[in-house]
Parts: structure tokens; C-alpha cells; sequence
């Protein structure tokens, strides 16, 4: 039963860090769109940061969306090795907004491909920020559901 729970606390965990993954990348592109219109921290209007209340969660619903498949096997790799170190998910983030990048170029039915090289980018930066997003809220405990709290870690007594 113990172990349900943990599986189950995990899983929780792992829908949480993916969610603020996809707000984080979402906020980062957001940041990034109004800086390249001009936009500074000391000349925003009141309506463009109002409006960022509203298109950062919206934007995120997208990003989730077309970055599940490849973050799904990104994160069961991460569980399964118990990879914990900020670096792989940061790799990995710029990795799944890779293959995002590379589905959406190559899908018959896609009307926006991603062609100039700053919007490309600007995705992969998104999917870094976002990785290191997921690392910060749930990827420094990965594999620590799976593994035996009773094995010993010293190697215990040695000679005769």
C-alpha cells in the first residue's frame, strides 16, 4: 500500500513539474515576443502586462500540448536512471522543443512552420528554460520513489 502511495505522490510530482515546465516556457517565449517588438521593463504599458495574465497561461496550454510525447519519454528516462542534475533536464528541455520543431516541419497538414532562425531559437531557449523549470519543481527527486529506503549504502564490515 506504501508503495501505491509513493507511486501515486510521484505521479502527482510529475504533473505538477510539467505544468510549471509549460508556464515557464510559456512566460520565457512571452518575454521574448514583446522584447523583439520593443518592449523594456521600464516602458511597458499597463495594458501589455495586463495582458500577460492572460496569454502566458493560454500560450502554456500549447506548449503542453505539442511538447507531451517527447517530454513523457524525457521524464520516464530521467525516473527510470534517476537522473537528478539540472543539466540533463536543461538538454533535454532544448531536446523535446527539437523534435517539437522537427514534427512540425515535417507534418503535411502544418501550416506554421517554424523557418527563421531566431523563432527556432527562441523555442529551443523555451524548452531549456522550461527543463530547468520541471528539474526545479520535480526532477531533483527523480527515482526516489522506486528505490529501497531499507538497502544499505555503506558497504558494511569488511575482514574476518
Amino acid at each position: 500500500m506504501t508503495r501505491l502511495v509513493a507511486y501515486l505522490v510521484r505521479l502527482a510530482m510529475i504533473l505538477f513539474g510539467y505544468a510549471v515546465a509549460s508556464l515557464a516556457a510559456s512566460a520565457f517565449l512571452n518575454v521574448l515576443f514583446l522584447a523583439s517588438l520593443g518592449y523594456t521593463p521600464d516602458h511597458t504599458h499597463p495594458t501589455a502586462t495586463a495582458s500577460l495574465y492572460f496569454s502566458i497561461p493560454f500560450v502554456a496550454l500549447f506548449v503542453a500540448y505539442f511538447a507531451f510525447l517527447p517530454a513523457v519519454i524525457v521524464i520516464l528516462v530521467a525516473e527510470i536512471l534517476g537522473r537528478r542534475d539540472w543539466l540533463y533536464y536543461a538538454l533535454a528541455g532544448a531536446v523535446v522543443a527539437a523534435v517539437f520543431l522537427g514534427l512540425v516541419d515535417h507534418a503535411q497538414e502544418s501550416t506554421f512552420a517554424i523557418t527563421d532562425t531566431s523563432a527556432i531559437m527562441a523555442v529551443i531557449g523555451g524548452g531549456m528554460v522550461g527543463g530547468i523549470f520541471y528539474w526545479l519543481s520535480a526532477g531533483r527527486w527523480a527515482g526516489s520513489w522506486w528505490k529501497d529506503e531499507s538497502a544499505s549504502t555503506s558497504p558494511g564490515p569488511s575482514g574476518p
